[in-house]
């Protein structure tokens, strides 16, 4: 059986909600309920659900952003809240995360060149003209002119910042990568090209992908299998195919409905 890059084992998230003037306890909330999900090397998944019913705090808790409240995340076998700082650093660079909002994930004073030799520098992958040449590769990579490299990225359209993020997950060489609604916000013409690289870099580098959206089409031509979030709680996963066309539980159904997509028809990757 084939090891499991990412695996995430009973996972929960839950907040306290705050009231009135003195912040009085007024209950939970449990954001995500107890989900168990893994990727192994080239696997790609779709998580797709409503907004607010858990995905971006799930995948928060995957890449070590947030802390769950109970259950447990490895990485390669290893839990990283557990391992030493050194353990930890390395454990953190092989799942690395793209936003859904480059423009507010990216720091408006740093360049392309700065923003991308940032986690070179963080993890002591290269130095001097090994760097350089290592964020020429990443822009090439992304498909961005080496021209860009001194820009800040306000001076960059919506799809071009993506692609300075994900350069920016890339510079690692992640083992998985995470990217939450990375489509959301671009035209569907940017958002094809966006998909286009995923699509290269799981096929060529053998990266696992956790592809987070609410698009049921870009899912359905990215992914080999879906996982179905509602209310915190994952309620179907299967093949992209099987469950797009014979979805077992009615919430699918209905955001498969929603997507205008025809269950008679097979969908192909």
């Amino acid at each position: 059986m084939t090891e499991a890059l990412l695996d995430a084992r009973e996972v929960s998230k839950t907040y306290h909600r705050r009231a009135g003037v003195f912040q009085r306890d007024a209950g939970t909330i449990r954001a995500v309920d107890q989900v168990t999900l893994s990727l192994t090397a080239g696997d790609t998944l779709g998580l797709v659900g409503e907004s607010g019913c858990g995905k971006t705090t799930l995948a928060k808790i995957l890449v070590g952003l947030v802390a769950p409240t109970a259950g447990a995340v490895f990485i390669r076998g290893q839990s990283a809240a557990r391992a030493s700082r050194s353990k930890r650093l390395s454990l953190k660079r092989a799942v690395q995360f793209v936003f859904q909002d480059p423009m507010n994930s990216l720091n408006p004073r740093m360049t392309v060149e700065e923003t991308l030799s940032e986690p070179l520098a963080i993890h002591g992958l290269a130095h001097g003209d090994a760097r350089r040449q290592r964020v020429r590769e990443l822009l090439a990579r992304v498909q961005l002119p080496l021209t860009h490299a001194g820009r800040l990225p306000r001076e960059l359209s919506g799809g071009e910042r993506q692609r300075v993020g994900m350069a920016r997950a890339l510079a690692v060489d992640p083992e998985v990568l995470i990217c939450d609604e990375p489509i959301a916000s671009l035209d569907v013409s940017v958002g094809a090209q966006i998909l286009e690289l995923l699509r290269g870099l799981c096929a060529q580098q053998r990266t696992a992908l956790l592809f987070i959206s609410h698009d049921l089409r870009a899912v359905a031509s990215l992914c080999h299998r879906v996982a179905v979030m509602k209310e915190g709680r994952l309620i179907e996963s299967g093949p992209t195919e099987a469950l797009l066309t014979h979805p077992r539980h009615p919430y699918t159904e209905l955001l498969i409905r929603a997507a205008t997509l025809d269950l008679d028809t097979p969908t192909s990757k």
